[in-house]
């Protein structure tokens, strides 16, 4: 035997012994009930923290995302390696199945995608919007308006939206960045306000669980009060007429008017839309078409998981009642069956414009589009459930915001608004974020406080959204870079200065909010404010214009 298999046999002893030591103290317990170390400690938001500074120090998403995953295991392990290891898979595999609804709902949607561009269809409406919509202006105001239009679910606006303008705003040479940027800071801020959407049914079952509170009336009541998605609207209006941008949305803007509409060296997308294999005969109705059904199935699907189409004891169920009780998850699922199924009869029977094989080669080549959201949704859901169901982050907010809610007096709102913020951007989920929340924002001023209580509501949902834009993490904000396509955080690094402007804002109004606690002059305030720090980074742009021009001479 040679020296170097004799040397090898003592450290394979050795590492045996190590491994039957960590499994005999893995399962040491039996079956009493484990608790971590760390359980709803301030470490607890560690593993999200770690995982969003490492990404956007590394730019390299998917492993930042796992070592958060595995950072967290091993608290919650208390640095049981074993143990750390089975409960970050085990997480992975529970978290996958809650949301396999998605991704079914992600891979049939790139099917769709791709099979637009291989008839033709997604080139013939950008032909056809280039000549209709003339400007940029348009182009973004488009953007906007069509995100409005299907403000019931901010999963399917992000990633519908992104898919049907990229054509349009690709052609006016607006960033993907931008493009990323106009529909996520629509969509989840229209859902959070549109009484029929899946947010409005999140929130109003989190009311309706608490005893004598009506979850829809306190939803609409905090609607004027929710300053960060209405001034979040308001400002893609102001950006969208003035054509103006800052930070560095205006590096990636001014790349993409010389025809770079990705700027950075990271592209993941670039090519997705090869058209050397689409058809060259395609039609504006071929895209068209297919997304009126995608609308129109995706929104029964959402109805008909909420009991819309099967009637209890003789009586159906209306609409506000159906969105309260769907899934999204189901629906969208359903939906985009139904989308599937339509597809391969109107692109093999009715236009005959693909053969069998061709519309077939689409599901694989839709799958490859979605790997990349699938995979990043994979790491953050697990990352979410490692750091509130294992590590309970959510009880440590809970017990902070207890501790020292009823202390502060008017003020509540606002710190109301920057705990919400936090959470939602240390967790990556708005809705996880308000689930905590609501309970004691409602405990704390009581069923019956009136107007403080809808602004403290309002505050809470403001600050969900707000962190949830902010967060690398976030699914709204991994699906709106997959509709348009671009490099994640790109769409992190150029949103951020934005949400961060109007959050800025929206705080100093719910201070105010909670002295004056007027719904119009408070709205008045809002708005004449935002307008005004818009308007003093527009002159400060025109400003640096001004002396780079002078510089070049």
């Amino acid at each position: 035997m040679s020296r170097t298999k004799r040397n090898l046999i003592p450290l394979l002893l050795v590492v045996a012994a190590l491994a039957g030591l960590l499994m005999t103290t893995a399962f040491a317990e039996g079956d009493t009930e484990y608790v971590s170390n760390f359980f709803a400690q301030p470490l607890s938001l560690l593993p999200p923290v770690l995982a969003i500074v490492l990404a956007l120090i590394t730019k390299e998403v998917y492993t930042s995302l796992f070592l958060g995953c595995l950072v967290g295991g091993f608290l919650y392990a208390n640095f049981n390696p074993v143990l750390a290891v089975t409960s970050v898979y085990d997480t992975i595999a529970s978290k996958v199945a809650d949301n396999m609804g998605i991704v079914v709902f992600l891979v049939s949607l790139g099917f769709i995608v791709v099979l637009m561009n291989r008839s033709g269809g997604s080139k013939a409406y950008g032909d056809w919007a280039k000549k209709v919509i003339k400007t940029r202006r348009g182009a973004l105001l488009a953007t906007m308006i069509l995100a409005l239009v299907l403000g019931v679910d901010d999963y399917f606006n992000n990633l519908t939206t992104g898919n049907v303008m990229r054509p349009v705003t690709d052609g006016h040479q607006i960033s993907r960045a931008k493009l990323a940027y106009m529909i996520d800071s629509t969509a989840a801020p229209v859902c959070i306000m549109m009484p029929i959407s899946s947010w409005a049914a999140a929130v109003s079952g989190v009311a309706e669980s608490m005893e004598g509170v009506s979850g829809l009336q306190l939803f609409i009541s905090a609607i004027p009060w929710n300053y960060y998605a209405i001034l979040t609207i308001f400002t893609l209006i102001v950006l969208a007429v003035f054509d103006e941008d800052f930070g560095p949305m205006k590096v990636h803007e001014d790349n993409a008017k010389r025809g770079d509409i990705y700027t950075t060296p990271e592209r993941p997308f670039e090519g997705a839309d090869d058209e050397s294999k689409n058809s060259t005969n395609g039609k504006v109705v071929d895209l068209v078409i297919p997304v009126v059904v995608l609308i129109i199935s995706c929104v029964s699907g959402l109805l008909f998981t909420g009991g819309f189409f099967t009637p209890d004891s003789g009586t159906y169920m209306n609409v506000l009642d159906a969105f309260a009780n769907c899934s999204a998850a189901s629906g969208l699922m359903y939906g985009s069956f139904i989308v599937v199924i339509f597809c391969f009869i109107y692109f093999l029977v009715i236009r005959r414009s693909m053969s069998f094989v061709q519309v077939t080669d689409c599901i694989a080549e839709g799958f490859k589009v979605m790997v990349p959201a699938i995979l990043i949704l994979t790491f953050a859901w697990t990352i979410s459930g490692v750091t509130n169901d294992l590590l309970g982050a959510k009880y440590f907010v809970e017990h902070f915001m207890q501790a020292y809610a009823k202390s502060l007096a008017n003020l509540l709102p606002a710190v109301i608004f920057v705990v919400s913020v936090f959470l939602a951007f240390a967790t990556g989920t708005s809705w996880g974020t308000f689930g905590i929340l609501i309970p004691i924002v409602v405990a704390t001023f009581g069923v019956d406080a009136g107007t403080i209580l809808t602004i403290g509501l309002g505050a809470c949902l403001a600050g969900a959204v707000c962190g949830d834009h902010c967060s690398p993490i976030s699914d709204t904000t991994i699906l709106a870079s997959t509709g348009a396509q671009c490099y994640h955080l790109n769409h992190v690094k150029t949103q951020l200065p934005y949400a961060l402007t109007v959050a800025a804002v929206s705080f100093v109004n719910y201070i105010l909010a909670g002295l004056i606690q007027n719904v119009v002059i408070n709205l008045i305030i809002a708005f004449a404010s935002m307008f005004a720090v818009l308007m003093i980074l527009r002159a400060t742009i025109g400003k640096d214009k001004v002396n780079a021009r002078a510089a070049a001479k």
